[in-house]
């Protein structure tokens, strides 16, 4: 074997794990990109938690301003 042959040879391997690796590469992007655009779906936004806490804490308050206005017509 020549030198020229281990050289194809070895250039030859090169680019099959080149090509390999950015064939993986692109998968993973992909598949990174199915999941941000399935994000919505599974998350909540941040705007939509604090209108929810908001709503929690006005029924809480509510709930606290029944509960004092009972125990005051009590004494």
């Amino acid at each position: 074997m020549d030198y020229q042959t281990l050289f194809n040879i070895s250039l030859g391997l090169v680019a099959f794990f080149g090509g390999w690796t950015l064939s993986n590469i692109t998968k993973a992007l992909e598949r990174l990109d199915q999941d941000v655009r399935k994000m919505p779906l599974n998350y909540i936004t941040r705007e939509d938690y604090k209108d929810d806490i908001r709503e929690i804490k006005d029924i809480l308050k509510q709930m606290f301003d029944r509960l004092n206005s009972k125990a005051d017509k009590e004494h």
